[in-house]
Order: structure tokens, then C-alpha cells, then sequence
């Protein structure tokens, strides 16, 4: 752990200026990430205002917590199975042209929604619940689950340090997380995609390299690897390693991120930052 006491002092200490902005002194993956958009949307995302969510985000937390933490995900998680709802119902209900559209079955399910948030539960369908289970077992019958998984450490918390070198002046940027799974030699991330030939194209899309370069800095790894498995039937798996050149390509997304960043929060601090006027530019 590097004491931020001991960096050489810029102009602007990182931490302390989030900490007093938004009440966090830390970055993560996803707000780095924004911060190489519009610097408009990193700042509602450190504020807690830019919530999204998504059927693919919140079957990809699902599967990651079956594939990761399975008790935990049997606990945090309650099926709602139609099948046994209709089961539950009244024959006049049953009977009815719509069952899903009658007072009953709302009723049965409201019970049940405010049952599982009583309980600090997350809902999934069944259809949703088996797919991640089938998922996964594909990945035991082709192997690369004992090969990458078995004996590992899954859900790895950081909160540390990284020193950044520019022009001779040192920068301390505290950066926070959760890593899937820690080898001994190596680190492995579990991405789902829809098509297993284009997820070289989601690294660049979704920066997963910045987070491949974050995560390799804070443990002292250089092996990399993501876990890829297609999210259509027949869930085709794959294990891809990340590249020296995707690193350093992370490395100078993360930098650039760290640039503007650090940019917007020295100008926001006296009020001259104008959201308005940010524009990309790049080549292609």
C-alpha cells in the first residue's frame, strides 16, 4: 500500500478533490470509462445519477454470482416461476383468456415481489435462471471450468494506490474494485458476448482493456484472461488471452481517462468547466 502522504505533490490531489466533489476519494473501471466520453456523463456517474439498467446487465450479475458464488446466489436470489403461480391460481382464474392479466395473478405476484424485497431479495424468472445454470455446466463438460476456476479466489476486493509518472511529478489515483478471479499466476474475467468472433471488437467498444491494465497493475500479474461464453444457445465457450499490445493500450486509455479527469476537476472546483463545449475527436 503507497502512502498518498508520500507522492510528490501536483497541483491537484485527485483523491481529495473527489472525496470533496463527491464524498468518495476512489475510481473505478466504469468511471474511468466515462471519463474518455463526455465528461458530463462521468461526473453523474460519481454523483449516483446515472443509473442503467438492463436485462443483459442484470443477466450478466446473475450469472456471474451463480458461476462465482453459487450459495450466495440461491440466497440473494427468488425464482418466480409462472408455471407454479398458475398452479397457485383459482380455476376460475386459470380458466380465464389471460391468467397473467387477472387481479389474481397480480395479486399473487405483488405478494411475492414484496415478500423477496422484505427479504433483501432480487427476482429472476426462471427462464432467466436456467439459462445461466446451463450456461455454466457448459463450461464444466468442456473443461475450462476445472482448468481456470477450480481452487481459485472469486470475487477479489481491491482499494489501493496506482502512482502515475508525468513529466517527473508523481500523481496518486486510489482505484477500487472487484476482480471475478485471482490464480496464482494469472487473472481471469468472465465477459458474456454475442458472437465469440467479435469479442475482440467489445474490448475496444467497452474498454475492457483499461480494466485488464488496472487489475494487472494493482496485483503484480501480467497473465490475463477473459472467460467469453456466447449468450445464445448452445452457449459456445472460449478462453481469450489479453495481448501485451491490449495492455498497453489500456494502459494509455487509463492515462488519458486520468488526464481528463483530473482537467475537469481542477476547472470544476472554480465553477470554469462548460460541459457544453466537450466534443470527441479521433481518427479512423
Amino acid at each position: 500500500m503507497i502512502n498518498l502522504e508520500k507522492v510528490k505533490k501536483r497541483e491537484l490531489n485527485i483523491p481529495q478533490a473527489l472525496e470533496e466533489r463527491y464524498g468518495k476519494s476512489h475510481l473505478s473501471y466504469s468511471s474511468i470509462k466515462h471519463a474518455l466520453t463526455d465528461m458530463r456523463l462521468f461526473d453523474m456517474y460519481m454523483s449516483g445519477a446515472l443509473k442503467r439498467e438492463s436485462d443483459a446487465l442484470n443477466f450478466g450479475s446473475l450469472y456471474d454470482m451463480m458461476l462465482f458464488e453459487p450459495d450466495r446466489a440461491r440466497a440473494h436470489y427468488k425464482i418466480l416461476n409462472d408455471n407454479a403461480i398458475l398452479d397457485s391460481m383459482s380455476e376460475k382464474a386459470k380458466s380465464s383468456k389471460n391468467p397473467k392479466r387477472t387481479d389474481e395473478w397480480k395479486g399473487i405476484v405483488n405478494d411475492f415481489k414484496d415478500q423477496a424485497k422484505e427479504n433483501g431479495q432480487e427476482i429472476v424468472s426462471v427462464d432467466d435462471w436456467t439459462k445461466a445454470q446451463e450456461m455454466i455446466d457448459r463450461l464444466r463438460v468442456c473443461g475450462l471450468y476445472d482448468t481456470f476456476l477450480e481452487g481459485n479466489k472469486f470475487q477479489v476486493e481491491f482499494n489501493e494506490v496506482m502512482v502515475l509518472e508525468n513529466d517527473g511529478e508523481e500523481l496518486g489515483v486510489r482505484v477500487k474494485g472487484f476482480l471475478d478471479c485471482l490464480g496464482k499466476e494469472y487473472i481471469l474475467d468472465s465477459k458474456s458476448t454475442r458472437s465469440m468472433s467479435k469479442f475482440k471488437y467489445d474490448v475496444n467498444s467497452f474498454c475492457y482493456d483499461i480494466q485488464a491494465y488496472i487489475y494487472c497493475t494493482v496485483f503484480d500479474i501480467d497473465e490475463y484472461y477473459w472467460l467469453v461464453q456466447e449468450k445464445a444457445y448452445p452457449f459456445y465457450p472460449g478462453i481469450v488471452k489479453c495481448s501485451q499490445e491490449t495492455l498497453f493500450n489500456g494502459e494509455m486509455k487509463f492515462h488519458q481517462a486520468i488526464t481528463r479527469i483530473e482537467t475537469f476537476l481542477m476547472r470544476a472546483k472554480d465553477g470554469s468547466y462548460d460541459f457544453s463545449r466537450d466534443f470527441a475527436e479521433f481518427s479512423v
